[in-house]
């Protein structure tokens, strides 16, 4: 066994080994069984059974051979015009049934010739919802393994009530795949290996030059990367089957080992501790390349360069900031290329029209500006979760290293190509003396909830995207969370507003940018504008831009429209909710109730009222005439934002730097002590001195 390579230590306590083999291995490109696979598998069997392992066989190919034989016996038995005539399907049950004797009576009589017994086990899906047979099969093989027979199993195909598509929740196993992951758990198995047709698992299509073998899978580094290739050519599965089994039982604790079938001694291989195929085991995490950091070391690595960053004087850490904006100017062409193959994917694969705006980049939101300066104390660590919006990152990024913070992004799967891209341009501008991991692109899901855990490391997850996403992660992790789950804004239109101002800021917060989080979701309009028709022109103006309305219990019956769900609901597209109400008092308390504290503007001519809701209204912006679209950190003149907080410490509303800062005490004494307080007057005054 190869000492250099823990991943394989784990065979010397293997006993009991599951082998499954598949149609692809077993039969040829014809149909006929392979002789020569077969012969080479029930060779290897005999040899670990006579080196004292426990062998239990999971077998297919009886429908390919059933097939291949019906398919003869019809041909000899139809008469010249029954063959002119189309030729439908055989029946699959009937095919297995005849595949079955035939493939037992071939594994009969080649591990009769090695002197090898083995007996035939038949099973579907139902039998194993009956504990009694549960039981009796654990009976049946303990006592085969004890006289040394090899079990051989297989899906009674030719009884199963089961029907295409075989995968589905009713299910307990739906391929042969699938059944051998089951029977190493209920049989207490010490590893199980799935037979292909080709080597292994491979970052992509066997075929295609630029995929590799992977030799230890890891399921938080591979998982959403892989893409896979055609389904099997004769079986159910193929290696997507496969590797779903794989996992399901390697992390119950069951290794797995994937391998070609082809290749000589492969199982003897793999129990000799060799790299053969691709190992699948629920430690696996801890045996990645040193090349490949896992969650700790990126968040450990971003967090020490942070550290040096910090070293770094403002003017230093300004420069690194031009030079990834001239990094970004220069490889413009680049990014949007790769942003353009996002969107088309995006849209290819149906995302709604609000995630692809936001994932859409134009050249003038590739940087926004210099983040002015607060001379204070880096948080250290920050991750970022955010969804679409490639141009988030570049901002996000800029305040990082403008904030001397180290950070973590993670960016939906949509705009992996644009986020890429973007990582790669903004480190290559970071100097060595800092360390590109300073930002590190996290780029699995599964790696989200390990990074998630790391409150000794990360100080600060900034999660930017759905309601869902946000609280997921709120109640996942103890880091500190800055953010906002809502962005259900209100505009109310009081009695003495300037009608021709409040249809402006009403059609802008709405159709500027509907996606946005800032966006109106929900106008409230005071009553007495219904009585004097100034309501009407408004609500023709929304639905001319093409804005969906629905209505309160008021507005549904006044306007004629949809009564809404919900009043807390952000619709994020060109929709919004009516309702009318009775005053400014009326106002707040409904926004109080039925906001998410975001943004939420007033339009009134009577300056009394607009204070009135300016001090009463409990949200992170609160405007006066203004639209909501106003509230964001590069309006706000915070040069950009790395989101907007609705929380009630650290920092709220569009956080800028100095929600990315904190503060720190530096004491520069001659020997003091406290000493109990001992007859100490402790007295405070303010001192002048240069920045």
């Amino acid at each position: 066994m190869d000492s250099a390579d823990p991943a394989r230590a784990f065979v010397k306590d293997v006993k009991r080994i599951i082998i499954k083999v598949g149609t692809a291995v077993v039969t040829r490109g014809d149909g006929r069984l392979a002789l020569g696979r077969m012969g080479s598998l029930c060779e290897q069997i005999r040899e670990l059974t006579s080196q004292g392992f426990e062998v239990i066989l999971v077998t297919s190919g009886a429908v390919g051979v059933g097939r291949q034989r019906l398919r003869y016996r019809k041909l000899i038995n139809s008469s010249f015009a029954d063959l002119q005539k189309p030729q439908g399907d055989l029946d699959g049950k009937a095919c297995a049934a005849v595949g079955q004797n035939g493939l037992m009576a071939l594994y009969d009589t080649l591990f009769s010739q090695l002197d090898v017994t083995s007996a035939q086990l038949m099973v579907t899906d139902n039998d194993f919802r009956d504990p009694d047979f549960r039981r009796q099969l654990n009976e049946t093989v303990n006592s085969l393994l004890c006289l040394k027979v090899v079990p051989i199993f297989n899906e009674n195909d030719a009884i199963s009530t089961r029907k295409a598509p075989y995968e589905d929740s009713s299910g307990i196993f739906w391929d042969n795949d699938s059944l051998a992951a089951l029977l190493a758990l209920e049989l207490k198995a010490d590893l199980l290996v799935l037979l292909s047709d080709v080597e292994g698992l491979y970052t992509g299509p066997p075929s295609d030059p630029q995929s590799e073998l992977i030799h230890t899978y890891v399921k938080e580094k591979h998982e959403g990367l892989i893409t896979f290739g055609d389904k099997s050519r004769v079986g159910r599965g193929g290696m997507t089957a496969k590797v779903k089994a794989a996992v399901y039982a390697a992390y119950a604790g069951i290794p797995v080992v994937i391998t070609s079938g082809f290749a000589n001694n492969n199982i003897i291989k793999a129990l000799d501790g060799q790299r053969v195929g691709t190992l699948f085991h629920c430690e696996a995490i801890k045996w990645a390349s040193i090349g490949d950091f896992d969650a700790r070391e990126m968040a450990v690595s971003s967090r020490e360069c942070a550290r040096r960053l910090q070293t770094l004087s403002s003017q230093e850490r300004s420069k690194i900031l031009l030079d990834i904006a001239d990094a970004l100017e220069a490889k413009e062409e680049e990014i949007l290329a790769e942003n353009e193959a996002d969107v088309a994917a995006a849209q290819q694969a149906g995302y709604e029209n609000s995630l692809i705006s936001r994932l859409a980049m134009k050249p003038g939101k590739l940087a926004d500006g210099i983040i002015l300066e607060k001379t204070s104390s880096p948080l250290g660590v920050l991750l970022i979760i955010f969804e679409s919006r490639p141009d988030a990152l570049v901002q996000i990024a800029s305040l990082a290293v403008r904030s001397g913070n180290g950070l973590l992004l993670k960016g939906g799967k949509e705009a992996k190509r644009s986020n890429a891209i973007l990582h790669k341009v903004i480190t290559s501008s970071i100097p060595p003396t800092v360390g590109e991991s300073l930002i590190g692109l996290v780029t699995s899901r599964e790696e989200i909830p390990e990074l998630l855990k790391l409150d000794d490391v990360i100080d600060l997850v900034i999660p930017r995207g759905s309601n869902k996403l946000v609280s997921q992660i709120k109640a996942a992790t103890k880091i500190p969370v800055l953010g906002h789950a809502d962005g259900i804004c209100h505009v109310f239109i009081d009695k003495s507003a300037d009608l021709d101002m409040a249809k402006r800021i009403v059609l802008d917060a709405k159709t500027d940018y509907p996606a946005a989080c800032n966006a109106m979701e929900t106008l409230l309009v005071h009553e007495d504008l219904v009585q004097t028709g100034g309501l009407n022109d408004l609500i023709l103006e929304l639905q001319e831009k093409g804005v969906s309305l629905f209505g309160g219990p008021k507005a549904s019956s006044v306007l004629s429209i949809p009564e809404a769900n919900s009043f807390h609901h952000e619709y994020g597209a060109l929709a919004c909710t009516v309702e009318i109400v009775e005053d400014v008092n009326t106002a707040i308390e409904h926004i109080h109730r039925h906001g998410s504290a975001h943004t939420d503007s007033i339009i009134t001519e009577d300056k009394e009222v607009a204070e009135l809701f300016l001090r009463q209204v409990d949200s992170a912006a609160v405007l006066h005439n203004a639209s909501t679209r106003f509230s964001d950190g590069f309006r706000f003149g915070l040069g950009a934002e790395v989101g907007i907080s609705t929380s009630r410490i650290h920092a709220r509303g569009p956080v800028g730097v100095e929600g990315l800062l904190t503060t720190r005490w530096l004491a520069r004494g001659s020997g003091q002590v406290v000493d109990g307080d001992k007859e100490i007057v402790y007295t405070h005054r303010d001192l002048n001195l240069e920045a």
